[in-house]
C-alpha cells in the first residue's frame, strides 16, 4: 500500500506539470480572475487528470489492442489541441480585443479543450497501473486528481499575480509555451 502511495504521488507531480503551465498562462492571460473561475478551472484540469488514468485503466484491461494503438494517437492529438490553443492565443495578442468577452478570459470550451489536452498523456498511465485491482486504480487516479487540483490553483495565483504586473501581450508568449508544450508532448512519445 506504501509503494501505491508513493507510486500515486510521483505521478501525480509528474502529470499535473503540463496542467500547471496551463493555468499559470491562463493566469497571466487573466490577472483580474476571481476565486471561483480559479477554482472551476483547476477543478476541470483535475477531473480529466482522475479520469484519463481509469480511461487507460479500463481500455488497457479490457481491450488491450485499442489501447495499443490509441497509444500513438494521443501524442499528436495533445499536439494538435495545445497547437490549436497556442495559435489562437498569439493571434488575439497580436490583435488584441478590449472588449467585455476577451477581458473575461478563456471560455468554457477553451477550458475544456485546455482539460483535456493536458490530460491526455495520462491515458498511459492506464498501462503503468493495469496491474492494479479496481480500487486501487481508483485510489491512484483520485490522488492524481486531488494533486493537480492544488497544483492548478497554485499555478493559477501565480500566473494572475504576475499577470497583473505585465501588459495583455503575454499572450503571445503564452501561446509559445502551449505549442512547445504540445511539441514536447509528441517527442517524449517516441522515447
Amino acid at each position: 500500500m506504501t509503494i501505491l502511495l508513493v507510486n500515486s504521488i510521483l505521478l501525480g507531480i509528474g502529470l499535473a506539470m503540463d496542467a500547471f503551465s496551463v493555468s499559470v498562462i491562463d493566469g497571466l492571460a487573466e490577472p483580474e480572475m476571481n476565486r471561483k473561475k480559479r477554482c472551476l478551472i483547476a477543478a476541470c484540469f483535475a477531473c480529466f487528470q482522475f479520469l484519463m488514468p481509469m480511461i487507460g485503466w479500463l481500455l488497457v484491461s479490457s481491450v488491450a489492442s485499442l489501447f495499443e494503438f490509441s497509444e500513438k494517437v494521443i501524442p499528436w492529438l495533445a499536439l494538435a489541441i495545445l497547437g490549436f490553443l497556442g495559435i489562437k492565443m498569439i493571434i488575439e495578442g497580436i490583435r488584441p480585443d478590449d472588449s467585455e468577452a476577451a477581458r473575461k478570459g478563456s471560455g468554457v470550451a477553451v477550458i475544456l479543450m485546455q482539460g483535456v489536452a493536458t490530460s491526455i498523456d495520462a491515458l498511459s498511465v492506464g498501462l503503468t497501473i493495469s496491474h492494479y485491482l479496481w480500487y486501487d486504480s481508483l485510489l491512484c487516479s483520485s490522488i492524481i486528481g486531488a494533486e493537480t487540483f492544488i497544483i492548478c490553483i497554485l499555478g493559477l495565483f501565480l500566473g494572475t499575480k504576475i499577470g497583473s504586473h505585465f501588459s495583455t501581450r503575454v499572450q503571445i508568449l503564452g501561446g509559445i509555451i502551449l505549442i512547445g508544450i504540445g511539441i514536447e508532448i509528441l517527442v517524449t512519445s517516441f522515447f
